[in-house]
Protein backbone atom coordinates (compact mmCIF):
# COMPACT_ATOMS: atom_id res chain seq x y z
CA UNK A 1 0.00 0.00 0.00
CA UNK A 2 1.41 3.53 -0.99
CA UNK A 3 1.49 6.51 1.47
CA UNK A 4 -1.08 8.23 -0.39
CA UNK A 5 -3.50 5.06 -0.13
CA UNK A 6 -2.75 5.15 3.77
CA UNK A 7 -3.44 8.66 3.79
CA UNK A 8 -6.87 7.96 2.10
CA UNK A 9 -7.58 4.72 4.07
CA UNK A 10 -6.48 6.83 7.55
CA UNK A 11 -9.11 9.34 6.91
CA UNK A 12 -11.77 6.82 5.76
CA UNK A 13 -10.97 5.08 9.17
CA UNK A 14 -11.54 8.16 11.67
CA UNK A 15 -14.60 9.39 9.43
CA UNK A 16 -16.12 6.02 9.78
CA UNK A 17 -15.10 5.53 13.82
CA UNK A 18 -16.65 9.16 14.37
CA UNK A 19 -19.80 8.03 12.69
CA UNK A 20 -20.04 4.76 13.80
CA UNK A 21 -19.72 5.23 17.85
CA UNK A 22 -21.86 7.92 18.58
CA UNK A 23 -25.03 6.29 16.15
CA UNK A 24 -24.14 2.88 17.76
CA UNK A 25 -24.25 4.02 21.32
CA UNK A 26 -27.49 5.89 20.16
CA UNK A 27 -29.05 3.29 19.54
CA UNK A 28 -27.67 0.89 21.90
CA UNK A 29 -29.18 3.25 24.87
CA UNK A 30 -32.99 2.74 22.81
CA UNK A 31 -32.79 -0.97 22.45
CA UNK A 32 -31.83 -1.55 26.05
CA UNK A 33 -33.48 1.61 27.43
CA UNK A 34 -36.50 -1.01 26.08
CA UNK A 35 -35.52 -3.43 27.96
CA UNK A 36 -35.98 -1.38 31.70
CA UNK A 37 -38.79 -3.15 32.76
CA UNK A 38 -36.72 -6.17 33.85
CA UNK A 39 -35.94 -4.03 36.77
CA UNK A 40 -39.14 -2.01 37.51
CA UNK A 41 -41.50 -5.47 36.86
CA UNK A 42 -39.76 -8.01 37.87
CA UNK A 43 -37.49 -6.18 40.76
CA UNK A 44 -33.90 -7.50 39.30
CA UNK A 45 -31.08 -5.26 40.51
CA UNK A 46 -29.28 -2.96 38.64
CA UNK A 47 -26.47 -5.13 37.31
CA UNK A 48 -28.95 -7.63 35.78
CA UNK A 49 -30.21 -4.80 33.64
CA UNK A 50 -26.32 -3.68 32.59
CA UNK A 51 -26.00 -7.42 31.63
CA UNK A 52 -28.65 -7.30 29.81
CA UNK A 53 -27.46 -3.83 28.23
CA UNK A 54 -24.38 -5.68 27.62
CA UNK A 55 -25.70 -8.40 25.63
CA UNK A 56 -27.42 -6.56 23.34
CA UNK A 57 -24.96 -4.39 22.26
CA UNK A 58 -23.94 -7.46 19.69
CA UNK A 59 -27.33 -7.09 18.40
CA UNK A 60 -27.08 -3.69 17.02
CA UNK A 61 -23.49 -3.84 15.53
CA UNK A 62 -24.67 -5.42 12.40
CA UNK A 63 -27.53 -2.80 11.66
CA UNK A 64 -25.30 -0.13 12.05
CA UNK A 65 -21.75 -0.92 10.83
CA UNK A 66 -23.21 -0.48 6.93
CA UNK A 67 -24.42 2.77 7.54
CA UNK A 68 -21.33 3.87 9.33
CA UNK A 69 -18.96 2.84 6.72
CA UNK A 70 -20.71 4.99 3.92
CA UNK A 71 -21.50 7.98 5.53
CA UNK A 72 -17.19 7.47 6.67
CA UNK A 73 -16.44 7.01 3.08
CA UNK A 74 -18.42 9.79 1.75
CA UNK A 75 -18.04 12.19 4.49
CA UNK A 76 -13.91 11.52 4.00
CA UNK A 77 -13.97 12.16 -0.23
CA UNK A 78 -16.40 15.16 0.22
CA UNK A 79 -13.43 16.65 2.66
CA UNK A 80 -10.88 15.84 0.35
CA UNK A 81 -12.71 17.01 -2.81
CA UNK A 82 -13.11 20.40 -1.03
CA UNK A 83 -9.63 20.75 0.20
CA UNK A 84 -8.93 19.91 -3.99
CA UNK A 85 -6.59 16.65 -2.99
CA UNK A 86 -8.97 14.65 -5.21
CA UNK A 87 -8.05 17.35 -7.77
CA UNK A 88 -4.46 17.06 -7.32
CA UNK A 89 -5.19 13.03 -7.49
CA UNK A 90 -6.21 12.97 -10.84
CA UNK A 91 -4.46 15.88 -12.20
CA UNK A 92 -1.22 14.11 -11.36
CA UNK A 93 -2.89 10.94 -13.61
CA UNK A 94 -3.94 8.91 -11.03
CA UNK A 95 -6.14 6.35 -11.55
CA UNK A 96 -9.58 5.51 -9.17
CA UNK A 97 -7.70 2.21 -8.24
CA UNK A 98 -5.77 4.39 -5.83
CA UNK A 99 -8.83 5.78 -3.85
CA UNK A 100 -10.75 2.41 -4.46
CA UNK A 101 -8.39 -0.22 -3.30
CA UNK A 102 -8.08 1.03 0.40
CA UNK A 103 -11.62 1.66 1.07
CA UNK A 104 -12.60 -1.47 -0.75
CA UNK A 105 -10.05 -3.47 1.33
CA UNK A 106 -11.83 -2.18 4.28
CA UNK A 107 -15.14 -2.62 3.42
CA UNK A 108 -14.10 -6.56 3.49
CA UNK A 109 -12.83 -6.63 6.71
CA UNK A 110 -16.01 -4.95 8.21
CA UNK A 111 -18.17 -7.52 6.22
CA UNK A 112 -15.55 -10.35 7.74
CA UNK A 113 -17.01 -8.52 11.29
CA UNK A 114 -20.11 -8.12 10.55
CA UNK A 115 -20.57 -12.09 9.01
CA UNK A 116 -18.22 -13.13 12.82
CA UNK A 117 -21.21 -10.91 14.80
CA UNK A 118 -24.14 -12.05 12.84
CA UNK A 119 -23.85 -15.54 12.63
CA UNK A 120 -21.91 -16.54 15.41
CA UNK A 121 -21.37 -13.47 18.28
CA UNK A 122 -25.25 -12.48 17.94
CA UNK A 123 -26.97 -15.87 18.61
CA UNK A 124 -25.27 -16.56 21.24
CA UNK A 125 -26.01 -13.23 23.22
CA UNK A 126 -29.83 -13.61 21.70
CA UNK A 127 -30.12 -16.55 23.72
CA UNK A 128 -28.52 -15.56 26.79
CA UNK A 129 -30.81 -12.07 26.62
CA UNK A 130 -34.07 -14.47 26.67
CA UNK A 131 -32.64 -17.00 29.00
CA UNK A 132 -32.52 -14.13 31.41
CA UNK A 133 -35.91 -12.46 30.31
CA UNK A 134 -37.13 -15.67 31.20
CA UNK A 135 -35.62 -16.46 34.43
CA UNK A 136 -36.55 -13.23 35.65
CA UNK A 137 -40.12 -13.42 34.47
CA UNK A 138 -40.39 -17.00 36.29
CA UNK A 139 -38.86 -15.57 39.40
CA UNK A 140 -42.32 -15.12 41.32
CA UNK A 141 -40.73 -14.24 44.47
CA UNK A 142 -39.28 -11.42 43.04
CA UNK A 143 -42.27 -10.13 41.18
CA UNK A 144 -44.92 -11.05 43.82
CA UNK A 145 -43.19 -9.58 47.15
CA UNK A 146 -43.37 -5.63 46.57
CA UNK A 147 -45.20 -4.35 49.76
CA UNK A 148 -48.36 -2.00 48.40
CA UNK A 149 -47.30 -2.56 44.83
CA UNK A 150 -49.84 -4.02 42.46
CA UNK A 151 -48.22 -6.90 40.02
CA UNK A 152 -49.12 -8.15 36.16
CA UNK A 153 -48.19 -11.86 36.78
CA UNK A 154 -49.58 -12.91 33.49
CA UNK A 155 -52.91 -12.36 31.40
CA UNK A 156 -55.74 -11.01 33.51
CA UNK A 157 -53.71 -12.10 36.54
CA UNK A 158 -52.78 -9.52 39.28
CA UNK A 159 -51.52 -9.85 42.93
CA UNK A 160 -50.51 -7.14 45.21
CA UNK A 161 -49.00 -7.68 49.04
CA UNK A 162 -49.63 -5.71 52.01
CA UNK A 163 -46.35 -6.50 53.28
CA UNK A 164 -43.48 -9.34 54.20
CA UNK A 165 -42.36 -11.31 57.78
CA UNK A 166 -39.73 -13.54 58.36
CA UNK A 167 -39.77 -17.06 57.36
CA UNK A 168 -41.27 -15.64 53.39
CA UNK A 169 -44.35 -14.92 55.44
CA UNK A 170 -47.19 -12.36 52.79
CA UNK A 171 -49.32 -10.43 54.55
CA UNK A 172 -52.51 -8.45 52.84
CA UNK A 173 -52.77 -10.77 50.16
CA UNK A 174 -54.80 -9.77 47.17
CA UNK A 175 -55.08 -11.71 43.92
CA UNK A 176 -57.00 -10.45 40.83
CA UNK A 177 -58.02 -13.75 38.54
CA UNK A 178 -60.00 -12.79 35.11
CA UNK A 179 -58.07 -15.23 32.78
CA UNK A 180 -61.14 -17.36 32.58
CA UNK A 181 -63.84 -14.59 30.64
CA UNK A 182 -66.63 -16.68 31.75
CA UNK A 183 -65.82 -16.69 35.86
CA UNK A 184 -63.81 -13.69 37.72
CA UNK A 185 -62.32 -14.57 40.68
CA UNK A 186 -61.04 -12.29 43.68
CA UNK A 187 -59.11 -13.71 46.32
CA UNK A 188 -58.46 -12.11 49.99
CA UNK A 189 -56.19 -13.30 52.51
CA UNK A 190 -54.62 -11.99 55.71
CA UNK A 191 -51.38 -14.37 55.43
CA UNK A 192 -49.65 -16.70 52.89
CA UNK A 193 -46.67 -18.18 51.44
CA UNK A 194 -44.80 -19.14 47.88
CA UNK A 195 -43.77 -22.70 48.19
CA UNK A 196 -40.15 -23.98 47.74
CA UNK A 197 -40.97 -24.92 44.17
CA UNK A 198 -42.92 -21.69 43.45
CA UNK A 199 -45.66 -24.45 42.10
CA UNK A 200 -48.51 -22.74 44.36
CA UNK A 201 -48.81 -19.58 46.87
CA UNK A 202 -50.70 -20.65 49.73
CA UNK A 203 -53.09 -18.26 51.52
CA UNK A 204 -54.46 -18.35 55.12
CA UNK A 205 -57.62 -17.20 56.61
CA UNK A 206 -59.50 -14.94 53.91
CA UNK A 207 -62.31 -15.45 51.17
CA UNK A 208 -63.00 -16.26 47.68
CA UNK A 209 -65.09 -13.72 45.02
CA UNK A 210 -66.78 -15.57 42.63
CA UNK A 211 -68.34 -13.35 39.95
CA UNK A 212 -70.08 -14.78 36.97
CA UNK A 213 -71.19 -13.05 33.50
CA UNK A 214 -75.04 -12.43 34.70
CA UNK A 215 -73.47 -10.23 37.80
CA UNK A 216 -73.98 -13.35 40.48
CA UNK A 217 -71.29 -13.10 43.06
CA UNK A 218 -70.72 -16.16 45.53
CA UNK A 219 -68.50 -15.41 48.70
CA UNK A 220 -66.30 -18.27 50.29
CA UNK A 221 -64.31 -18.36 53.25
CA UNK A 222 -61.48 -20.37 54.01
CA UNK A 223 -58.88 -20.95 56.65
CA UNK A 224 -56.38 -22.38 53.72
CA UNK A 225 -56.39 -22.45 49.77
CA UNK A 226 -53.58 -22.58 47.63
CA UNK A 227 -53.20 -21.29 44.46
CA UNK A 228 -51.98 -23.01 41.78
CA UNK A 229 -48.75 -21.39 39.93
CA UNK A 230 -47.39 -24.71 38.14
CA UNK A 231 -48.77 -23.94 34.48
CA UNK A 232 -47.92 -19.87 34.58
CA UNK A 233 -44.12 -20.69 36.12
CA UNK A 234 -43.47 -23.12 33.60
CA UNK A 235 -45.10 -20.85 30.72
CA UNK A 236 -42.99 -17.81 31.86
CA UNK A 237 -40.22 -19.77 32.76
CA UNK A 238 -39.05 -21.42 29.53
CA UNK A 239 -36.86 -19.22 26.84
CA UNK A 240 -38.88 -19.72 23.71
CA UNK A 241 -35.75 -19.61 20.97
CA UNK A 242 -37.06 -18.37 17.21
CA UNK A 243 -35.44 -18.61 13.98
CA UNK A 244 -33.03 -15.30 15.00
CA UNK A 245 -31.95 -16.64 17.80
CA UNK A 246 -30.30 -19.66 16.12
CA UNK A 247 -26.85 -20.16 14.98
CA UNK A 248 -25.91 -20.82 10.93
CA UNK A 249 -25.49 -24.09 12.10
CA UNK A 250 -28.77 -24.89 13.36
CA UNK A 251 -30.55 -23.41 10.18
CA UNK A 252 -28.51 -24.93 8.09
CA UNK A 253 -29.62 -28.26 9.89
CA UNK A 254 -32.57 -27.44 11.83
CA UNK A 255 -34.35 -29.61 14.25
CA UNK A 256 -37.36 -31.27 13.26
CA UNK A 257 -38.41 -31.82 16.60
CA UNK A 258 -38.09 -28.19 17.32
CA UNK A 259 -41.70 -27.17 17.92
CA UNK A 260 -40.93 -23.42 16.73
CA UNK A 261 -39.82 -25.13 13.66
CA UNK A 262 -42.51 -27.22 13.31
CA UNK A 263 -45.09 -24.01 13.65
CA UNK A 264 -43.39 -22.05 11.23
CA UNK A 265 -40.67 -23.57 9.10
CA UNK A 266 -40.60 -20.82 6.43
CA UNK A 267 -39.01 -18.26 8.73
CA UNK A 268 -36.22 -20.53 9.37
CA UNK A 269 -35.55 -20.38 5.51
CA UNK A 270 -36.03 -16.88 5.76
CA UNK A 271 -33.33 -16.22 8.72
CA UNK A 272 -30.22 -18.69 7.25
CA UNK A 273 -30.88 -16.73 3.92
CA UNK A 274 -30.72 -13.13 5.34
CA UNK A 275 -27.81 -14.20 7.15
CA UNK A 276 -26.11 -15.45 4.13
CA UNK A 277 -26.85 -12.12 2.45
CA UNK A 278 -26.43 -9.10 4.92
CA UNK A 279 -23.13 -9.89 5.53
CA UNK A 280 -22.34 -8.59 2.01
CA UNK A 281 -23.89 -4.70 3.06
CA UNK A 282 -20.47 -3.25 3.98
CA UNK A 283 -19.21 -3.93 0.22
CA UNK A 284 -22.29 -2.78 -1.20
CA UNK A 285 -22.90 0.25 0.66
CA UNK A 286 -19.11 1.36 0.24
CA UNK A 287 -19.49 0.97 -3.52
CA UNK A 288 -22.39 3.49 -3.24
CA UNK A 289 -20.06 5.65 -1.42
CA UNK A 290 -17.38 5.33 -4.04
CA UNK A 291 -19.92 5.66 -6.91
CA UNK A 292 -21.19 9.40 -5.55
CA UNK A 293 -17.86 10.51 -4.09
CA UNK A 294 -14.54 9.09 -5.69
CA UNK A 295 -14.13 11.40 -8.29
CA UNK A 296 -13.40 15.52 -8.50
CA UNK A 297 -15.79 17.71 -8.68
CA UNK A 298 -16.12 21.56 -9.34
CA UNK A 299 -17.44 23.50 -6.46
CA UNK A 300 -19.50 25.33 -8.79
CA UNK A 301 -20.77 22.08 -10.10
CA UNK A 302 -24.95 21.51 -8.67
CA UNK A 303 -25.31 18.57 -6.96
CA UNK A 304 -26.56 17.25 -3.40
CA UNK A 305 -24.02 16.60 -0.97
CA UNK A 306 -22.39 13.03 -1.34
CA UNK A 307 -23.82 11.97 2.30
CA UNK A 308 -27.25 12.89 1.34
CA UNK A 309 -27.16 11.10 -1.94
CA UNK A 310 -25.67 7.88 -0.34
CA UNK A 311 -28.27 7.98 2.34
CA UNK A 312 -30.86 8.33 -0.20
CA UNK A 313 -29.85 5.09 -2.10
CA UNK A 314 -28.64 2.93 0.84
CA UNK A 315 -32.11 2.90 2.35
CA UNK A 316 -33.90 2.67 -0.79
CA UNK A 317 -31.95 -0.49 -0.67
CA UNK A 318 -32.04 -1.17 2.80
CA UNK A 319 -35.93 -1.14 2.27
CA UNK A 320 -35.98 -3.67 -0.68
CA UNK A 321 -34.10 -6.09 0.80
CA UNK A 322 -35.76 -5.50 4.22
CA UNK A 323 -39.26 -6.09 2.26
CA UNK A 324 -37.82 -9.11 0.61
CA UNK A 325 -36.76 -10.86 4.02
CA UNK A 326 -40.06 -10.16 5.69
CA UNK A 327 -41.98 -11.38 2.62
CA UNK A 328 -39.21 -14.86 2.73
CA UNK A 329 -41.63 -15.95 6.25
CA UNK A 330 -44.47 -16.53 4.46
CA UNK A 331 -43.59 -17.22 0.57
CA UNK A 332 -40.70 -18.85 -1.09
CA UNK A 333 -41.38 -16.28 -4.13
CA UNK A 334 -38.94 -13.83 -2.03
CA UNK A 335 -35.88 -16.32 -1.14
CA UNK A 336 -34.50 -15.47 -4.81
CA UNK A 337 -34.92 -11.31 -4.48
CA UNK A 338 -33.02 -11.65 -1.53
CA UNK A 339 -30.25 -12.07 -3.33
CA UNK A 340 -31.25 -10.76 -6.88
CA UNK A 341 -31.29 -7.28 -5.24
CA UNK A 342 -27.65 -6.91 -3.74
CA UNK A 343 -26.17 -8.47 -7.08
CA UNK A 344 -27.96 -6.06 -9.58
CA UNK A 345 -26.90 -3.00 -6.91
CA UNK A 346 -23.67 -4.82 -6.86
CA UNK A 347 -23.38 -5.11 -11.10
CA UNK A 348 -24.42 -0.79 -11.21
CA UNK A 349 -22.21 0.18 -9.73
CA UNK A 350 -19.15 -1.45 -10.89
CA UNK A 351 -20.01 -1.01 -13.82
CA UNK A 352 -20.25 2.89 -13.22
CA UNK A 353 -16.92 2.86 -11.53
CA UNK A 354 -15.39 0.59 -14.44
CA UNK A 355 -16.81 3.21 -16.55
CA UNK A 356 -14.47 5.78 -15.04
CA UNK A 357 -17.97 8.12 -15.49
CA UNK A 358 -19.18 10.54 -13.01
CA UNK A 359 -22.52 10.12 -11.37
CA UNK A 360 -24.41 13.44 -12.58
CA UNK A 361 -28.11 14.90 -12.31
CA UNK A 362 -29.83 14.88 -15.50
CA UNK A 363 -29.70 17.92 -17.40
CA UNK A 364 -32.97 19.06 -17.36
CA UNK A 365 -33.21 18.59 -13.44
CA UNK A 366 -29.67 20.42 -13.75
CA UNK A 367 -31.22 23.39 -15.05
CA UNK A 368 -34.85 22.94 -12.95
CA UNK A 369 -32.01 23.22 -9.74
CA UNK A 370 -30.13 25.90 -11.01
CA UNK A 371 -33.25 27.73 -11.45
CA UNK A 372 -34.23 27.39 -8.38
CA UNK A 373 -31.68 28.27 -6.57
CA UNK A 374 -31.53 31.41 -8.81
CA UNK A 375 -35.08 32.10 -7.63
CA UNK A 376 -34.22 31.84 -3.95
CA UNK A 377 -31.22 33.70 -4.11
CA UNK A 378 -32.63 37.10 -6.22
CA UNK A 379 -35.64 37.20 -3.55
CA UNK A 380 -33.37 37.02 -0.50
CA UNK A 381 -30.87 39.09 -2.41
CA UNK A 382 -34.10 41.39 -3.42
CA UNK A 383 -35.63 41.80 0.51
CA UNK A 384 -31.99 42.88 1.62
CA UNK A 385 -31.96 45.68 -1.17
CA UNK A 386 -35.42 46.68 -0.17
CA UNK A 387 -34.49 46.72 3.67
CA UNK A 388 -31.19 48.32 3.55
CA UNK A 389 -33.36 51.25 1.49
Amino acid sequence: MTILQSYILRRVVQMFLSALLPVLGIIWTTQALQRINLVTDTGQSIGAFVQLATLILPTVIPLVLPFALAIGITQALATMNNDSELTVIESAGGSRGIILRPILGLALAVSAVSFTVDNFLEPVVRQEVRQMIASANADLLSSVVQENTFRKIADGLYIQIGGRRGGGVLTGIFVGDSRDPNVEFVYYAREGAVDEKSSALVMKDGEVHRKLPDGGVSIIKFDSYAFDLTEMTRKVGAATLRAQDQDLFTLLHPDPEDSNYQRRPQTYVAELHRRLTEWTFPIIFALIGLVVSSDARSHREARLHPTATALLLMLLFRWMTFYAANGAEEEQFFVPLMYVIPAITTFLCIRQLASNKRLVIPRTLQEKFADLTGRIRLLRFGNSDREAR
